[in-house]
């Protein structure tokens, strides 16, 4: 009994070696260790793309006033009555770049370079030549530069950061603190980030240790692609760093060398948040998007047919829910192009179909605030509009606010003296009697739909009655 236990036993130990053998190390004392798990190595990365990248110094002549006070007698004792000669300080700010072109063009980040009188960018081999600002946009942060190379550059290429996926390993290479060439790695830990840099937010989130002095150096897939501009910092955590997906940058790029300036795009329309309140109000119920408050004149908005009260939801078949979403999906089409934009319009779905144009003053973006108060009546009290302001603003008639009773519905509201009702509840105002007679057919606890206009911009206020 004994030996055929010991065959069975003997024969399942030879059968399961051979698969142990496949996920374990068998040490020569006979015992069993599982594989150890096998870490991802960048350093043929780090040794091939570490050239391309840059340090760029900035610096800035600050010129030191000399006292004024040309009469006070120890003015004169100690300077003979001469104004002392001006004092020029220098001031260098540190960044990195990134090679893109073997011909010496360089990207960066517009805050690298701001500012300065001369720009210095050093290579891998150590030299250093003076480049010249082929252009820059404080919005994108992003600036190129150009060099006149006197050795061969090693070049990054660009790749598609549409393909990023979130948890995949990237790598970040630049000079934090001074400290050339420093190589650090991570995971995309978000995209599409809104951090209140500017309306074209659309930051790529890694926990690749990024610190100052890596401004404007590369962020790398695994591949060896550069996937992102190294832009920001969230200075109150540790291991949040934030990169321009370099898409936006090739955008950038095509733009300032083809025009010598970044052309934005125009749709001509002042838009807010659809919260909870003004989607009630709107009798919108599960809608997602952001809501036309204004359509300027001559504008393409106007031109394909927009209306204020629109609700958008989709610009060239990419989903719109906040205000910044359209913003930067307008911004950066090129100017000329057609596009279909979804609304919903009196709860229809409506594809309108613009041709944008190009920006040339700053937008209107959420103008004022939509949430909801509570009380007792408005606490306003309004007189008919002058006609030269509703020519200026475009409108029939409406009525100018005069006072706002403190800590009334208007009041927490944010209404204030000057401000001009334009509709109540989607019904356009002409004077003050219309005004009385669409609130005083407002039942009590009903809100209150307002489209009011503030130095000269447009925007929906929610006010309940209660």
């Amino acid at each position: 009994m004994k030996r055929n236990l010991f065959i069975l036993s003997f024969a399942v130990f030879m059968f399961a070696l051979p698969v142990a053998a496949k996920n374990s190390h068998i040490w020569t004392d006979g015992t069993v260790q599982p594989n150890k798990v096998r870490m991802p190595d960048f350093s043929d990365l780090a040794k091939q793309k570490q050239s391309t990248v840059v340090n760029i110094y900035s610096t800035s002549k600050i010129r030191m006033g000399g006292m004024p006070m040309f009469g006070d007698p120890w003015f004169r004792f100690f300077f003979g009555g001469r104004m002392p000669r001006e004092r020029v300080m220098e001031r260098k700010s540190l960044g990195s770049g990134i090679i893109i072109n073997a011909k010496g063009y360089i990207l960066t980040n517009h805050h690298v370079i701001a500012g300065a009188d001369e720009v210095m960018v050093k290579t891998a081999s150590g030299r250093k030549y003076k480049a010249k600002v082929i252009g820059s946009d404080k919005r994108m942060d992003l600036a190129l530069l150009k060099i006149k190379p006197k050795e061969n550059l090693n070049v990054a290429p660009l790749g598609d950061s549409s393909t990023l996926k979130v948890g995949q390993w990237v790598v970040a290479i630049g000079n934090p603190f001074g400290l050339s060439y420093t190589v650090t790695a991570g995971i995309v830990s978000a995209k599409n980030r809104v951090i209140g840099e500017g309306p074209y937010d659309d930051f790529i989130q890694t926990d690749a240790s990024i610190n100052p002095g890596n401004s404007g150096g590369p962020l790398f897939d695994t591949a060896g692609n550069v996937v992102g501009i190294n832009t920001a910092i969230r200075r109150a955590a540790q291991g949040i760093g934030f990169a321009v997906p370099v898409n936006m940058a090739k955008q950038f790029i095509r733009e300032i060398l083809t025009h010598g300036r970044m052309l934005r795009g125009w749709l001509g329309v002042g838009i807010q948040a659809l919260n909870d309140e003004l989607s009630r109000a709107l009798g919108l119920k599960g809608v997602h998007g952001v809501l036309v408050s204004q359509v300027f004149r001559d504008s393409p908005a106007s031109k394909a047919g927009f209306k204020h009260g629109d609700v958008i939801t989709e610009y060239n078949g990419h989903p719109v829910r906040e205000p910044v979403d359209l913003t930067r999906l307008v911004g950066l089409t090129e100017p000329g192009t057609k596009v279909e934009i979804k609304v919903i319009r009196d709860n229809k779905t409506l594809t309108l179909t613009p041709v944008i144009s190009t920006r040339t003053g700053e937008e209107v973006v959420a103008t004022g605030t939509s949430g909801k108060v509570s009380g007792k009546g408005l606490g306003l009290e309004v007189s008919n509009c002058p006609r030269s302001v509703s020519r200026r603003l475009g409108i029939k008639g409406g009525v100018v606010i005069k006072s706002v009773k403190p800590g009334s519905p208007a009041d927490r509201q944010g209404l204030r003296p000057g401000d001009v009702i334009v509709e109540v509840n989607r019904k356009s105002v002409r004077n003050v009697q219309d005004f009385q007679r669409l609130v005083r057919h407002t039942r009590k606890g009903q809100d209150v739909l307002l489209l009011v206009a503030r130095h000269g911009n447009l925007y929906y206020a929610v006010i309940s009655t209660d």
